[in-house]
C-alpha cells in the first residue's frame, strides 16, 4: 500500500463548516484538495483517524477520495490576508493530509437517498468498529458524486487515542452512539455485513493500514517511548475490536429494533 504525496501550491478557499478549518487548495499535480491541517485544534490525531478510518473504508469496498499526503512550504500562506488562516498555515508547515475534492459532489440526503441494506450495513459496521461518532443525520459525512456514495471525514473516528485511556478495555466495548447512525434503520444484514468485513480485515491488512501513518505524526504528544509502539498499538486495538465485533454488532441490532 502506498499514499501519493503532493506538494500544495496554492490555498483557495476556507471550509468553513468544518470545525478545524479545512480548505480547499490546488497541489503541484493539478488537483483539487480538500485539505486537512496538522495545526488545527485535533492536530495530528485528526489526519491519523483521518487515514486510517478512509482506508479501512477502502478495503472494505466503500468509496472514499483518494488520500494523499499534502506538503505545506514555510513560505505558503504568508499573504493569506485572514490572520486565523494565517496562523493555521503556519502551524501546518510539514506534511498533511488532502483528500481529492469531488466537484458537483452534494452532501447525502437520507430522504431523497436511500441506501442499499448490504452498503448500510457495512459502513454502520465500519463506523462501529472506529468509533465514529461523526456518521447522523445532522452531519452525514458521505457525499453523492456521479449518482454514487462516497464517504468522508473520519477525523472523528477513533476518539479513544486523544488520551489512550483504558484503550485497551476500549477495544471490546459496544459503540452507544450506534443508535443514531444515519443508516441505522437501513443496515438490516449487520451480521452478514460482520462475517464478510471480519474476513477482509485481517490483521495483517490492519497492519498495512496502519504502516501508512507517518512517523511523524506518531511521535508528537505521544504517550509511547516509540513510533513503532504507538503504531503497534493501534493495530493491536483494531485486530481486538475486529475479534470482539460482536459486542458492537448486538449492540446496534439492539438499537436498531428500537427503531422498528
Amino acid at each position: 500500500m502506498e499514499i501519493r504525496q503532493v506538494n500544495v501550491t496554492r490555498y483557495v478557499t476556507p471550509l468553513r463548516e468544518g470545525g478545524s478549518l479545512p480548505a480547499i487548495a490546488e497541489a503541484d499535480d493539478g488537483f483539487l484538495y480538500v485539505l486537512k491541517f496538522r495545526g488545527a485544534g485535533q492536530g495530528r490525531k485528526a489526519l491519523i483517524a483521518e487515514l486510517i478510518g478512509g482506508e479501512i473504508a477502502r478495503a472494505l469496498g466503500m468509496r472514499v477520495p483518494e488520500i494523499v499526503f499534502a506538503q505545506l512550504d514555510a513560505a505558503f500562506g504568508r499573504t493569506e490576508p485572514d490572520e486565523e488562516i494565517q496562523d493555521l498555515l503556519k502551524a501546518s508547515v510539514g506534511l498533511n493530509l488532502g483528500l481529492h475534492y469531488l466537484s458537483g459532489s452534494i452532501t447525502y440526503d437520507p430522504v431523497a437517498t436511500k441506501v442499499d441494506e448490504h452498503t448500510a450495513s457495512r459502513i454502520v459496521w465500519m463506523d462501529c468498529l472506529l468509533l465514529n461518532v461523526d456518521r447522523t443525520c445532522r452531519n452525514t459525512n458521505m457525499l453523492m458524486w456521479n449518482r454514487q456514495l462516497w464517504l468522508i471525514d473520519h477525523g472523528a473516528a477513533l476518539y479513544f487515542h486523544h488520551s489512550w485511556q483504558n484503550w485497551e478495555e476500549k477495544a471490546r466495548i459496544p459503540f452507544a452512539q450506534a443508535k443514531d447512525h444515519v443508516l441505522l434503520p437501513q443496515a438490516t444484514l449487520l451480521n452478514e455485513a460482520d462475517s464478510e468485513c471480519k474476513r477482509i480485515l485481517t490483521k495483517q491488512r490492519i497492519t498495512d493500514i496502519v504502516g501508512l501513518v507517518p512517523d511523524e505524526w506518531l511521535v508528537t504528544d505521544s504517550p509511547f517511548e516509540t513510533a513503532a509502539a504507538h503504531r503497534e498499538a493501534y493495530v493491536k486495538f483494531l485486530a481486538d475490536r475486529v475479534a470482539a465485533s460482536d459486542n458492537f454488532v448486538k449492540a446496534a441490532n439492539d438499537a436498531r429494533a428500537t427503531l422498528i
